[in-house]
């Protein structure tokens, strides 16, 4: 079966990220339809795929016979787009931030559930090539008992002024990259985040929403989460995995990983009794475009046609991304109140 498919946000992400795949992997997917309110986007479109151009998404749904609707518009329109689209009775990809907040997340959810169809939360990290491999390393036990994850991304001082500067339009870099640096971290620790300290400040951008964010989050099992999205210099690691017997350090595609050995017999008289240190280097997988450590697009089309199609479980479910609404909430909620906010 080929997947009728609309794309609903011509626009930068919708045009490239998102309509490369499914150029890409037409066995697959068919863009019968895309919808924009840029005259140019529609005129761009039409002219690749030779679909139908729509101005308003609501007009599309009633003319188009459709099994999916990948929705790239702003972030406050996500939440009404999908429900409408889903109680269309059409399955939804809708990109990251899927929803503004836990509200939203839910009403969502209940639209597809009152329908029968799927919501697919587009979290693309979740495929990203550091997090698999680092999952594949924790799982070999090669630093031992994990007690500490740091995540970190920087702007290095590049400024935006586009929508994503503005909070009527949902921006802002915690809903921007918490679902990369957050989700990622969450899913590396495998449990649910219990509690979460949080720092929102807006130092470069123009606007009225953050363009930094420090996240500390604790687990049910004790596990330390730090996540921050910074204004800085590109040179600390992206990640710090710590353990009990070792360290993992990752920036961008370069791993090291120092391990452990503590001395058979421990003298008392020592201040310190030191351990040997072994260190192994590697490179994660791919290039630029490909394996990304935000998940390679074209990688993911495929798993999300299996899904559509009813063959494999999305692995990005509808769980897990309101899991991360709920931790990103949280973080929000502890940056006004200053306190730390039990979830």
């Amino acid at each position: 079966m080929t997947i009728k498919t609309a794309i609903l946000g011509y626009g930068r992400s919708g045009s490239t990220l998102h309509a490369g795949p499914l150029e890409k992997w037409s066995d697959d997917f068919t863009v019968t339809a895309v919808c924009d309110i840029d005259p140019e986007a529609r005129k761009n479109a039409k002219s690749r795929f030779n679909c139908t151009v729509y101005d308003d998404y609501k007009e599309m749904l009633k003319q188009e016979e459709l099994d999916l609707v990948v929705i790239v518009t702003r972030s406050e329109q996500h939440c009404k787009m999908t429900c409408d689209c889903l109680r269309g009775g059409v399955n939804v990809l809708v990109t990251k931030p899927w929803a503004l907040n836990v509200a939203e997340a839910e009403q969502m959810i209940a639209a597809a559930d009152e329908r029968g169809k799927m919501l697919l939360p587009w979290l693309p990290a979740r495929w990203g090539c550091d997090l698999v491999r680092l999952k594949e390393l924790l799982g070999s036990g090669i630093i031992g008992k994990v007690f500490m994850i740091r995540r970190r991304e920087f702007s290095s001082f590049g400024t935006r002024a586009d929508w994503q500067i503005w909070k009527k339009h949902g921006g802002g870099y915690l809903l921007n990259w918490g679902p990369h640096i957050i989700y990622q971290a969450m899913q590396l620790a495998g449990e649910k985040v219990a509690t979460a300290y949080g720092q929102l400040r807006q130092v470069i951008n123009p606007g009225d929403v953050e363009d930094l964010f420090h996240a500390v989050l604790t687990t049910e099992s004790g596990i330390i989460l730090t996540c921050e999205f910074a204004v800085a210099i590109n040179k600390l690691p992206n990640w710090v995995i710590q353990g009990d017997r070792g360290t993992i350090f990752v920036k961008d595609k370069s791993v090291e990983i120092h391990q452990v050995k503590f001395p058979d017999n421990i003298n008392p008289a020592e201040y310190s009794n030191t351990p040997e240190i072994t260190v192994t280097s590697e490179e994660l997988p791919g290039g630029a475009a490909t394996n990304s450590r935000y998940g390679d697009a074209f990688a993911i089309y495929p798993e999300i046609a299996r899904a559509v199609r009813g063959e494999i479980a999305y692995p990005a479910s509808t769980g897990s991304a309101l899991e991360l609404t709920r931790v990103i909430d949280a973080v929000r909620a502890s940056s006004e109140k200053n306190q730390v906010i039990s979830i």
